[in-house]
């Protein structure tokens, strides 16, 4: 539970995404409306508060996720996911762009059953419309765990907007988020 700046409490809830690097998936949840904080991190491993160089050897069963707090009175989890399956690959097994590895695999760790329900429902919605090239692989798998990322990751995109990955890779993911959800940003 969180307060507001005239102290009224707010109800919140937490999604756990992974939809390849952290560093995008933060700089985009990061602007919705209703989103109240994206931490990067590890979730779904078997390594207890492992390392980023750990994890990117790919062998801690981790993958790079975001967890988000948000305000389900003001953005809703369908929002979130649609935000979700429109700003990467679901396609793709254990790879976005250049990241290839199980550590960059798309997941939605659901936290109850309105989750696990709501993933599945859009899911099977998605495939069936062939709303993709090819069949969704995102997994949709109960939260089990869930480490913070080392300090120097969080914002990451904010703190090096001149760095190449976040030119190449992340500006242009941003770019076309602005343009597709003008509507639900901050």
């Amino acid at each position: 539970m969180s307060t507001l700046q005239n102290n009224a409490p707010i109800s919140t809830d937490t999604a756990t995404f992974g939809a390849g690097c952290f560093w995008c998936v933060e700089a985009v949840f990061r602007e919705l409306k209703g989103v109240i904080s994206v931490s990067p991190g590890y979730a779904g491993g078997t390594v207890k508060n492992p390392s980023y160089r750990e994890v990117c050897t790919g062998n801690t069963g981790h993958a790079e996720v975001c967890q988000i707090v948000y305000d389900p009175a003001l953005i809703k989890f369908d929002d979130l996911l649609e935000v979700f399956w429109q700003t990467h690959d679901p396609t793709t097994l254990n790879k976005q762009g250049n990241d290839v590895g199980n550590q960059y695999r798309s997941v939605i760790f659901f936290h109850n059953n309105h989750q696990k329900e709501t993933a599945e429902y859009y899911k099977k919605k998605l495939n069936d419309s062939g709303a993709f090239r090819s069949a969704i692989v995102t997994e949709i798998v109960p939260f089990s765990n869930y480490y913070p990322a080392e300090d120097y990751h969080k914002d990451y995109y904010e703190k090096n907007p001149d760095q190449p990955y976040c030119t190449y890779v992340i500006l242009p993911k941003l770019e076309k988020f602005h343009k597709a959800f003008k509507s639900k940003l901050k």
